[in-house]
């Protein structure tokens, strides 16, 4: 019997979504529940599982389509897999190729269903050439890869050769570079934007023409805190079981400076001001899709632990392409760190309809004047960039001072003066 594989409901606010990448092929034996394909929306991507054992029969939405909410992608042919005819089974890769080639794997740019792939056949992932943006290996490269006369070489170490056969065992190839060497020719290339991408574009240029935004920048002593972290982050970490960062100062930092300054939280919705009473941080993320900004919700019931660990998780999520609608949706404040790729001052461009972002830079030792001498301080440019319709340039300044008081004597943030 045929059961249709159909497109799963799409979040509130997305009306479609592309078809990326199929990760079976018609024919292939499908177990229930074993992801098929993946569909990208402006925001997340969305695994399709096999609604039952099967074979998948009929693809009827290709690679690249562009899909709406229940349209049929494809086919499954319910019952137990076709046999190839020769009552062979597909080899599995020994534990030890497995568990070496998951090491490689967390070195190469992929997705989660390329990663999937590769350790299914017991590839190395670093000795497959990528043809993807950045060096990005695709699902396209690791099946030219198989089908090609170099799958042995690609394939993870393979145990010592057994005894008695002497024939030696053929060297993996050196892995290519990531950038191939410029052949001298003037060469383009034309890649379609990503859905996320293209979002992201929209919603920046939206907020350059629909706000009046301005920035304003102070700077702050990091030196007290190091020190805290430096004295308690071992046993920060053995009581909590994660790493006592910096983030989580500047949240708490963040959510009590919102709650002396309401308008740095509110939002305008046509002509009326909508003041938030509750206190959800986004945190931008960098991930191999793009920038992300998931929500710390109720930051202001969380604990430094519960905000490293939550930023940490929402972090390896954005990693996997694994964030749900709801973690990436919302939000009544924005913090981003450019420092982490040693961006020394930077003007953050505001996440709408939020009414203003904190930019962090990078740690940079510089000499400072106090008490009439010359000392050398650990010191980081903060960027508020705000919307000036609804948050005055007094407000927006004594907002950012809140925060550089409160990080450079921690002791505040405990007591909230």
């Amino acid at each position: 019997m045929s059961i249709e594989i159909k497109v799963p409901a799409l979040p509130e606010s997305v009306s479609e979504a592309t078809v990326v990448s199929w990760h079976k092929q018609p024919g292939d034996a499908v177990a229930r529940d074993e992801n098929l394909v993946d569909i990208e929306t402006d925001k997340v991507v969305l695994e399709v599982p096999a609604p039952a054992a099967g074979t998948l029969g009929d693809i009827k939405a290709p690679e690249g389509e562009t899909v709406t909410a229940d349209q049929v992608l494809g086919l499954l042919e319910e019952g137990a897999a076709k046999s190839d005819g020769a009552g062979k089974s597909e080899p599995k890769p020994q534990p030890e190729a497995v568990e070496e080639t998951s090491e490689a794997a967390e070195k190469v740019d992929m997705s989660p269903a390329v990663r999937r792939l590769v350790t299914e056949k017991g590839l190395n992932p670093i000795a497959i050439e990528a043809s993807g943006p950045g060096g990005r290996l695709t699902k396209e490269d690791v099946l030219r890869h198989l089908e090609g006369d170099g799958a042995d070489a690609g394939s993870a170490p393979q145990p010592a050769t057994p005894a008695g056969d002497s024939s030696p065992r053929p060297e993996p190839p050196a892995p290519e570079p990531a950038v191939p060497p410029s052949s001298g020719e003037r060469e383009e290339r034309r890649v379609p934007m990503t859905r996320l991408r293209q979002r992201i574009a929209e919603r920046l240029v939206e907020a350059q023409h629909n706000a009046a935004m301005l920035t304003t920048f102070n700077e702050v002593n990091m030196g007290p805190i190091m020190a805290l972290r430096s004295r308690y982050k071992d046993r920060f970490e053995k009581a909590h079981d994660v790493r006592l960062g910096f983030m989580s100062f500047f949240v708490k930092a963040a959510v009590e400076a919102l709650k002396r300054f309401p308008a740095v939280n509110a939002s305008i919705d046509g002509t009326d001001i909508i003041y938030h009473a509750y206190y959800d941080i986004g945190i931008a993320v960098s991930s191999p899709r793009g920038l992300v900004v998931p929500v710390l919700r109720d930051a202001d019931h969380m604990g430094f632990a519960e905000v490293e660990s939550t930023i940490a998780g929402l972090g390896v999520k954005a990693r996997d392409g694994k964030l749900s609608m709801e973690e990436l949706t919302g939000g009544t404040f924005s913090i981003t760190n450019g420092g982490i790729f040693g961006s020394l001052l930077s003007t953050p461009i505001l996440n709408p309809p939020q009414s203003a972002i904190l930019g962090m830079h990078k740690i940079q030792e510089r000499p400072m004047v106090e008490n009439g001498e010359v000392v050398v301080r650990p010191m980081m440019y903060l960027a508020l960039s705000y919307d000036h319709r609804i948050i005055d340039g007094k407000e927006a300044v004594s907002f950012l001072v809140t925060i550089k008081d409160m990080i450079e004597d921690p002791a505040r943030l405990l007591l909230e003066v």
